[in-house]
């Protein structure tokens, strides 16, 4: 790599492909979240300099993970809580919960048991590669949603699930990967910590979120002035994000809270319709090239991938998420009424693993014992769910009459 410009150059390139996947895809109306990571396999395979020296930048320098991190997930997260309206989400809010807060809870503790007896992983791999698969991405699923028209119901609970799940997977992540054998070296005073330490990263994070959203609710109050509004929503996300980060609570829920502040209460007292609607226009924009960068690393991903001679393992770690998601949504949602069989069904196999889990993933420190084991482990179960449970997904909501 030579430099800015190079850099400049290759994620130019990418983005030139992203988009005319993206736009073959709408055409021929096909998720094209899914249609991206198949380009990028393919683009993975192929011998061409210029895309070793992307992929090479993409994989193995830190400072693009880094902002892999801090640059999309605020962009992703805040576009998704201005895309949910929050009577929606109340609506449902026994499934949602039930999903995201036991669901996620219950779906790492199996995973990681799983993979640690099973698979036999060091204890803070498999409680690691837990967390990062305990993190649904709703991207695809809703697409496919939408294309067949499918309830508005399921959608808010995809939707509300991966909002707050995500959060709630990224601080697990934290404590997994960086303090996990320190605690349990602790015994039970290790176990009190960690519940502490998981407390001050969510209510920490929600506190900020909840703060920063009030305040620039109050502040968009004064201007009716669209393009300044949008760089105040801009603002909020990552600077929720990155405060919530340097008092080391959880940026993610800091977001997610801050948006949602900001989409309901900002939008009732201070937002005109032309501001709502050119807000949504722009942070879709920005979103589908998120997206598409993302998806098409994931399947670039695929040259640091050593599947030889690990199929058995990666068999065992997509039946372990598999099963562990089943567990996590009939436990999870089991005392909710409001769901029928089929819909549970549905929200079991539309519970894909994405762009967040890789993301994460990419994002362990060079120097983290087991970090090729959770790539490897984590790219097999995205791949696998994106492609294989995603292009089932359409067959499975007709045979099941959801739409």
């Amino acid at each position: 790599m030579h430099g800015f410009h190079d850099v400049f150059i290759l994620i130019l390139l990418l983005l030139a492909v992203s988009v005319t996947v993206i736009a073959i895809a709408k055409l021929l109306k096909q998720p094209d979240s899914i249609a991206l990571v198949l380009v990028g396999l393919v683009l993975g395979m192929t011998q061409l300099p210029v895309l070793e020296d992307a992929e090479r930048y993409i994989t193995q320098s830190e400072i693009f993970q880094a902002t892999i991190i801090s640059l999309f997930l605020p962009i992703l997260l805040g576009d998704a809580t201005l895309k949910l309206p929050f009577h929606h989400l109340f609506s449902q809010k026994k499934t949602v919960l039930g999903l995201a807060f036991l669901g996620t809870f219950i779906s790492s503790l199996s995973i990681g048991a799983a993979t640690y007896f099973l698979l036999d992983l060091p204890l803070a791999v498999a409680f690691t590669f837990a967390a990062l698969m305990s993190a649904t991405d709703p991207i695809s699923v809703l697409s496919i949603f939408k294309s067949l028209g499918v309830k508005q119901k399921m959608s808010t609970i995809m939707e509300g699930e991966s909002l707050f799940n995500d959060g709630i997977a990224v601080v697990l992540f934290k404590i997994a990967s960086i303090y996990l054998l320190t605690y349990i070296e602790m015994g039970w005073i290790g176990l009190g910590n960690g519940v502490f330490l998981f407390l001050k990263f969510a209510v920490g994070g929600a506190l900020i979120g909840l703060l920063l959203g009030y305040l620039f609710s109050q502040v968009i109050r004064v201007f009716d002035d669209y393009p300044l509004e949008v760089a105040f929503s801009a603002l909020l996300f990552f600077g929720s994000y990155f405060i919530a980060e340097h008092f080391h609570t959880s940026g993610v829920i800091a977001v997610v809270v801050g948006g949602f502040v900001f989409g309901d209460y900002g939008a009732k007292i201070g937002m005109s319709k032309e501001t709502k609607t050119n807000l949504n226009t722009f942070w879709d924009s920005v979103t589908l090239i998120a997206n598409a960068l993302i998806f098409l690393m994931v399947g670039m991903e695929i040259r640091n991938i050593d599947f030889a001679g690990n199929w058995g393992y990666i068999a065992g770690a997509i039946i372990i998420v598999i099963v562990g998601r089943t567990i996590a949504v009939y436990l999870g949602t089991g005392w909710v009424k409001e769901i029928s069989s089929k819909e549970r069904l549905l929200i079991n196999w539309g519970g894909l693993r994405g762009s967040l889990s890789i993301a994460l993933a990419l994002s362990l420190p060079m120097d983290f014992d087991g970090r090729d084991q959770v790539l490897l482990l984590t790219f097999s179960v995205v791949l696998f769910s994106l492609i294989i449970q995603g292009l089932t997904l359409k067959p499975l909501i007709k045979k099941l009459k959801l739409a």
